[in-house]
């Protein structure tokens, strides 16, 4: 079985962005999904990647997802189907995928792992991530219920 993962922020009302960008800054989650993805093979869509502030992600293979063939977006793999993305991920080498939301819904009946920033707040989007998760086993949980830094709480949880 290939080994692929989601990694995806949601809060509480399953929103996920809001014109083309994260909801909330949360440095915790950012280092947390740096140190999970570092060394692995990340996959995401055509506006993730644009919405990337410094291009690619270093050291991590990226891999972009686009359905315009002329697509090529540099120091990145550039496939143009889902099956295609799904050739380049194996049973050893974790691969993570990182949004935007069309990508995680379409991978989501391949992913054996996921990996969720759970915020316990509401947030006005226009992109939603809603997934099942009596579905799932929680095999870890991590609970910030003060993070001074922007007043949220949030839970790193961790699904198989």
């Amino acid at each position: 079985m290939k080994k692929i993962s989601i990694i995806v922020a949601i809060a509480q009302n399953n929103a996920i962005g809001k014109d083309n960008k994260l909801l909330w800054h949360i440095s915790n989650d950012l280092k947390r999904f740096k140190k999970i993805t570092k060394g692995h093979q990340v996959i995401m869509g055509k506006k993730t990647y644009e919405s990337l502030p410094n291009g690619p992600l270093p050291n991590r293979k990226n891999i972009v997802i686009s359905d315009d063939k002329n697509d090529k977006f540099e120091g990145c793999i550039t496939v143009y189907s889902i099956d295609e993305a799904l050739d380049l991920c194996n049973e050893t080498e974790e691969s993570f995928i990182i949004g935007g939301a069309s990508i995680y819904k379409q991978f989501l009946p391949f992913a054996n792992k996921f990996y969720l920033t759970r915020v316990h707040k509401d947030f006005e989007a226009d992109t939603f991530f809603e997934v099942n998760f009596n579905d799932w086993k929680l095999i870890e949980q991590e609970d910030i219920t003060n993070d001074q830094q922007n007043n949220l709480s949030y839970s790193f949880l961790t699904y198989v």
